[in-house]
């Protein structure tokens, strides 16, 4: 009965920025507990290793070339993911950027790098949720997961649109909950803390050591997939609107990265 609750056996899901990170962990996780696959991501690279990977477990999956901020390449994704499924079960929203865009004087950022920033971390999850939500309201059934941040919970000094984006995820995230839980779709937000990948290696935004975290370590982005695996199995369908840190207790403990904590002992 448990492993019934936790397989995505016949489930069809549709994640975004699938192919490195975060979003390339909790892709193959989710094709291990048996969901058929739509990955998209601006680079088709990536996402075709992440498919063959799946593929190789014995899965479907397919890669769309997609920019999340284009709406017109949005709505191609998911008639996609129709053609080929006929059907979208889950809408993981994961694609977002930090790279090359930490810390910046607000006076330095340019209307470009804001809309940038905006949509890519928060308006794609819109466009993404939009574009598949009447599918899932025909049908009387669907859960949309959003990926946000310990970020969208506290203010970074000098980081403007990854944290600002990010807050507005948790916040479409209980939205989209309260609108469309009565047509049988629910909303779910996961809110990775402090796990290197790939894009922080290649931005200027310092991560704090493990010791400013109460488990005393900083994650893996392995950590990330069963809970992926959990939020999109019918083991989570009483849960709606609900945000679930994956931090070691970084929210939980108040310690905020805001670059003013000082480096002291800590004295219980």
């Amino acid at each position: 009965m448990l492993e019934e609750k936790l397989s995505l056996e016949g489930k069809t899901i549709v994640i975004t920025g699938g192919g490195t990170g975060l979003g390339r962990e909790m892709t193959l996780a989710m094709a291990s507990a048996g969901a058929d696959l739509v990955i998209a991501s601006r680079r088709i690279g990536p996402i075709d290793e992440v498919a063959q990977a799946a593929r190789d477990m014995g899965r479907r999956a397919i890669t769309v070339s997609t920019d999340v901020t284009d709406t017109s390449q949005v709505a191609a994704l998911m008639e996609r993911a129709l053609d080929e499924y006929g059907k979208v079960d889950v809408l993981l929203n994961n694609a977002g950027i930090v790279r090359g865009k930490g810390a910046e004087a607000i006076w330095d950022i340019s209307d470009e790098d804001w809309r940038i920033g905006i949509d890519t971390n928060m308006s794609s999850a819109f466009f993404c949720s939009r574009a598949i939500a009447k599918h899932m309201v025909e049908r009387g059934q669907g859960k949309i997961i959003n990926v946000s941040s310990g970020f969208g919970y506290r203010g970074g000094r000098d980081n403007y649109m990854y944290a600002v984006g990010k807050g507005g995820i948790v916040q479409l995230t209980r939205t989209l909950a309260t609108s469309l839980s009565r047509h049988g779709i629910t909303s779910t937000c996961i809110v990775p803390g402090f796990l290197p990948t790939t894009g922080t290696d290649e931005s200027n935004i310092t991560l704090p050591r493990g010791d400013f975290i109460p488990i005393g370590r900083v994650g893996r982005p392995s950590e990330l997939g069963a809970v992926a695996v959990f939020l999109a199995s019918p083991g989570s369908d009483y849960m709606n609107g609900e945000a679930f840190a994956i931090d070691g207790g970084g929210l939980a403990g108040g310690v905020a990265p805001t670059g003013y904590a000082p480096e002291i002992p800590l004295e219980i």
